[in-house]
């Protein structure tokens, strides 16, 4: 999922690492999200039946089948071309726009709550909060949600290693910088909530998709992206819980923050 840099520019590993062919890793490899995230949803965010939900920075469309699922009416923003198409063929009843957080195409105090899956590390600033309290109705709720490998596991810790080298000056969540956005001007308190969820699948699926769908390492020449699959087959290989077996399961943490634009409730 991808947004914009600081300056307004979709950043060169989204508009580069995000083609077709990774966005087809992407919907391969990316992890669903868990049970408890239908009622964060609900009881967290207040999406239910005759509310709008913005999508920000939606991509394929992996989070915005959740949104569905809450009976709201769901927009989904997005700059990347690539992954608008996969979303908007997978997802027909959900309007798809071409924006970004910095300008999205919508009026003021028009949206109910607006979520972000995956993607606010791309736009952690002031122009970006800006426009997304500009769009929020009084008492509107932004949402934020990131899937991320446990690194607690042993050979998780490993394949991060090999995948965090090349990261560059890509954001990433795991680093805590966009955090530095917060607290922001009529918005209040970031609320937090940790959620547990395993990936399962084939390790071609869930381990060297992943890999290959992580905007960066898209984004790399072909021979550097070559070395990355060999370095993360290898650890497949060399790993007892996961070498031969059709199916692995990969531990992720969902971390979910919510923050509420001050003013009288939404209705």
């Amino acid at each position: 999922m991808t947004e914009p840099d600081p300056n307004g520019n979709v950043h060169r590993a989204a508009a580069v690492g995000y083609s077709p062919t990774a966005a087809d890793h992407y919907v391969r490899g990316r992890p669903d999200y868990p049970p408890e995230v239908a009622l964060w949803l609900r009881d967290t965010l207040g999406l239910r039946e005759g509310q709008t939900v913005v999508d920000l920075g939606a991509g394929t469309g992996k989070f915005t089948r959740r949104l569905v699922e809450t009976g709201a009416s769901v927009i989904a923003v997005e700059p990347v071309a690539a992954m608008r198409a996969k979303l908007a063929a997978a997802l027909p009843q959900v309007d798809v726009r071409d924006g970004a957080a910095q300008s999205m195409p919508l009026a003021d105090a028009s949206i109910d709550a607006v979520v972000c899956a995956q993607a606010f590390h791309w736009f952690a600033n002031a122009a970006a909060l800006a426009e997304i309290h500009r769009v929020l109705k009084p008492g509107g709720r932004f949402g934020l949600i990131w899937n991320l490998r446990d690194a607690r596991v042993d050979w998780v810790a490993r394949l991060d290693a090999i995948v965090n080298r090349v990261e560059g000056d890509t954001p990433r969540y795991y680093t805590g910088q966009w955090r530095a956005a917060f607290p922001f001007p009529g918005f209040g308190a970031l609320q937090e909530a940790h959620f547990s969820v395993g990936h399962s699948g084939s390790p071609e699926d869930v381990i060297v998709a992943r890999v290959k769908s992580t905007s960066f390492v898209a984004a790399l020449p072909a021979a550097q992206q070559a070395q990355i699959e060999a370095e993360v087959r290898a650890l497949i290989d060399a790993e007892p819980t996961l070498r031969g077996q059709a199916t692995v399961t990969v531990p992720y943490e969902t971390a979910a923050f919510v923050a509420v634009k001050q003013g009288e409730a939404a209705s």
